[in-house]
């Protein structure tokens, strides 16, 4: 590993937007708890469905978590690819979940356009076998009315999804927490020990709150140990590189069902996570420190697979949570307390979209944006 390097993720580019503690106790018709992307969301919609008052709170800061230190990528669907999902979920289902997902993205875009770039992305095949899974997904795509098409470039062979995007996801969620404080939401720096109906418990008071709703992934299942059965944090890792002239990637890319992806930056500096699978069990944890074991897998395949020879400038981590089942957790614990979170690791679009419609549960009792995640 190169020692000279940031832990700071790539995306921290410009000014943060510092929290205001939390001085003794509070009172808000809505309370939310993170203040990631998908928390950032449901109080931008309580505030457009007219939320008397908005209180978020978050331990660290906006988009400290996953949602700022993720890889930038705006994709359709859960962590399953479409034919997968609708092979476990049933076609219907799948399908909702695709078209939903697709509309977010282009929501996002339209709402804070100066951190998306419409570029579509790349699933390439490692292996023959994965070329053939490749071919499953885009069919099964077409088949539903999604566009996908067959791609042979440059990256390798395999699919690209036109409808996706590449998005710098700090500078999204500062945005979004800079326009919710100048229209009356109250954004505080502080840890929610313990949930109640109406009341979160921090270590800085307490807050009331006719609604709570708890927008968190990484570490969920310790701050709601109802769900530690089917919730489990890991440790997700990615570097980034100083501008890599001597490479093109005009699009971002996944590779290894997933496992690994990569996009390159308008400067040319190239972001690539992944590999999980070389760090074995030890990345089932809540430490958000890089390894070496996966930082070493990273270098080698930035080198020896991305043709990349630029410095590398920042290593960072993050943690999230993972469901057995893929899709995310959404969960009423009873008046007027709910929590989501656990994306298996794709909670950009589904975390929006899920925060959203949170929201609009809470606000006007509408369930049409959740309908598809709920059993």
């Amino acid at each position: 590993m190169t020692a000279a390097t940031s832990d700071r993720p790539r995306w921290d580019d410009h000014d943060d937007l510092p929290l205001a503690p939390l001085a003794g106790d509070a009172e808000a018709e809505v309370c939310v708890v993170g203040l990631g992307g998908t928390g950032l969301a449901c109080i931008t919609e309580a505030l457009a469905l007219g939320a008397r008052s908005v209180i978020g709170i978050d331990a660290v800061g906006v988009a400290a978590g996953a949602a700022g230190r993720n890889g930038g990528l705006l994709l359709s669907g859960t962590s399953d690819f479409h034919h997968d999902a609708v092979r476990i979920l049933g076609r219907e289902r799948a399908v909702e979940i695709t078209r939903r997902t697709m509309a977010e993205i282009d929501r996002m875009i339209a709402e804070v356009p100066q951190a998306v770039r419409v570029t579509g992305s790349l699933r390439i095949a490692a292996t023959d076998e994965e070329r053939a899974d490749c071919e499953a997904q885009r069919a099964q795509m077409v088949a539903d009315g999604f566009a996908a098409e067959r791609y042979e470039g440059p990256e390798g062979v395999g699919i690209l999804i036109p409808s996706d995007a590449a998005f710098q996801p700090m500078r999204r969620c500062r945005t979004l927490a800079a326009r919710a404080l100048a229209r009356g939401a109250r954004l505080h720096g502080a840890t929610a020990h313990s949930l109640e109906p109406g009341l979160v418990r921090t270590d800085r008071g307490s807050i009331r709150a006719r609604h709570v709703i708890v927008c968190v992934d990484g570490r969920l299942e310790r701050l709601v140990p109802e769900l530690a059965s089917g919730v489990r944090t890991a440790r997700l890792q990615m570097l980034a590189t100083a501008p890599a002239p001597e490479v093109t990637f005009t699009r971002p890319v996944s590779t290894r069902y997933g496992w690994d992806y990569w996009q390159q930056l308008p400067d040319g500096s190239v972001l690539l996570g992944g590999g999980r699978d070389a760090g074995g069990d030890a990345e089932w944890t809540t430490e958000t420190t890089t390894s070496s074991a996966v930082q070493d897998y990273l270098t080698s395949t930035l080198r020896l697979r991305l043709g990349v020879h630029a410095d590398v400038t920042h290593r960072w981590a993050a943690v999230v949570a993972y469901t057995e089942t893929g899709l995310p957790v959404f969960r009423s614990l009873g008046d007027g307390v709910c929590v989501m979170g656990a994306y298996s690791g794709t909670g950009n679009v589904v975390g929006a979209l899920l925060g959203r419609g949170a929201a609009q549960l809470a606000l006007t009792g509408r369930r049409d944006l959740l309908s598809p995640f709920l059993d």
